[in-house]
């Protein structure tokens, strides 16, 4: 080990080295020595290990690492993956994948200075908000509307704007928790809003919110338990009934709808997620979702109300701290576009196309991948299985889809595992699930346009780790 120690280059012969004079010339010369000085450490931990390759002269060993570092430092962390998992709205993959219209438009107005605050007819200076709150209002009927970076800061805007130091009504059935720990009432209390809780758990009458409606009521709240559901001997009240029991008492009605749908699905599996335009119908006056879930855009928060209590928000100081980027607008503003045409959005957009794609498409889309990968994978069973997918994204809980996934058993069962990391580390990056010993790919999150790259990347690195 000593003797090894001992052949380490120095530093000062590695810089004479053409591979690292190539080098030199691409990037800083700090950063060319902190990373060959890296290499040096790597080589030093694989004698310590006994991992040394004999076979390599340690000066390019040293090398190789070094320009592998610096490949690695190129890539960027946050990165495309293809979604094989079977969810179609993956928090920790994006959720939404954006339309072609709607990343074009983030392009755009990346590209160039743009008419963020400026309202062009005028000359003078306009709301940003405006790019976006004459679509939400034809396509939702609302008086007027307002956009935040998440449905969260929604909930915590409209709370802090209404229902500071004043009393809001929930449903302990309600009192949901969703990713990131974020709870219904430690959101309240940020808020300044004072929790009366109604009900229990299960179920909860209209005369529960009745009897508890106070001259300190500012609020009454209903929470969409999108993540998950509650069965058996239950009962709630509806937003209809909700309604008109604040018409009654003069309180406005908040609905935290949190997957708030544009399009209605109900004949395509979803039968009880009602559109945004029948809730505003119903007479609530103020209702929030998130950009990025069933309305298959970019993440936001999307408030829809009377305009009294939105002008409110527009005062409140949250709103600055909370408001969203020209990209965002952009891409929104696209997306809800595509929506003025209800006949063709579920063919442009791809959470809709995702959601309302027939089983027979999907057996095909199988169908097609299963031929890039036959006979290309030696010692692997390849099938078509069906399967089931979910929406996820928080939406939809108890709702499974059909789908299908291509099947790969595998003699060596380990290898299993070890091709579900490669795939998942690879370029492009693919995700995937591993079920009894055999890898899954669900078809239904994935463009057939992408079928090409991720048979490669199977196949290399199947022969990769056949080697």
């Amino acid at each position: 080990m000593n003797e090894l120690f001992k052949q380490i280059p120095s530093v000062d012969i590695l810089l004479k080295n053409q591979t690292v004079k190539d080098l030199l010339e691409t990037y800083g010369r700090e950063y060319v020595l902190a990373t060959i000085r890296k290499g040096i450490n790597e080589v030093r931990e694989n004698i310590k290990a006994g991992t040394i390759n004999m076979e390599t002269s340690l000066e390019k060993e040293i090398l190789n690492k070094t320009k592998a570092i610096i490949n690695k430092d190129e890539k960027m962390n946050l990165r495309p993956v293809l979604n094989g998992t079977g969810t179609i709205l993956h928090t920790n993959l994006g959720r939404a994948t954006l339309s072609k219209k709607a990343i074009d438009a983030i392009v755009s107005v990346a590209s160039e200075s743009s008419n963020l605050e400026l309202n062009l007819e005028t000359g003078k200076r306009g709301s940003r908000y405006d790019h976006v709150v004459s679509l939400l209002q034809e396509l939702t009927g609302c008086e007027d509307a307002i956009v935040v970076n998440n449905n969260a800061a929604a909930v915590l805007l409209i709370l802090a704007s209404i229902s500071s130091e004043k009393e809001s009504i929930v449903s302990r059935g309600e009192l949901v928790e969703i990713g990131g720990s974020f709870r219904i009432p430690e959101v309240m209390a940020l808020g300044g809003a004072i929790l009366k809780e109604v009900g229990t758990t299960n179920k909860t009458h209209l005369k529960d919110y009745a009897e508890n409606i106070n001259k300190n009521t500012a609020l009454l709240v209903k929470v969409h338990t999108s993540n998950f559901a509650i069965k058996g001997f239950t009962e709630s009240v509806s937003t209809k009934e909700l309604g008109e029991l604040g018409k009654k008492y003069n309180i406005p009605i908040y609905y935290d709808l949190g997957s708030g749908a544009l399009y209605d699905l109900k004949n395509y599996g979803i039968p009880n997620e009602p559109t945004v335009k029948i809730l505003i119908e119903e007479g609530l006056d103020i209702l929030s979702f998130s950009g990025d879930k069933l309305l298959g855009g970019p993440q936001a928060g999307i408030i829809l109300g009377k305009k009294a209590f939105i002008e409110k928000m527009k005062k409140h100081q949250l709103l600055r701290a909370f408001r969203v980027d020209k990209l965002t607008l952009a891409a929104l503003e696209a997306t809800l576009r595509e929506y003025l045409d209800m006949d063709k959005v579920a063919e442009v957009n791809p959470t809709l196309e995702k959601l309302t794609v027939s089983k027979e498409t999907l057996q095909h889309k199988g169908e097609l991948l299963c031929s890039f990968l036959e006979n290309q994978l030696k010692d692997v069973t390849l099938t078509l299985i069906e399967t089931e997918a979910l929406v996820g994204g928080g939406s939809l809980p108890e709702l499974l889809f059909p789908s299908y996934c291509v099947s790969l058993e595998f003699n060596n069962n380990s290898l299993g595992q070890k091709l579900l990391e490669a795939l998942r580390k690879g370029n492009p990056s693919i995700m995937c699930r591993m079920h009894q010993d055999a890898l899954l790919i669900d078809i239904r999150a994935l463009e057939k346009d992408k079928f090409t790259k991720i048979s490669e990347s199977i196949i290399k690195e199947w022969e990769t780790l056949l080697k």
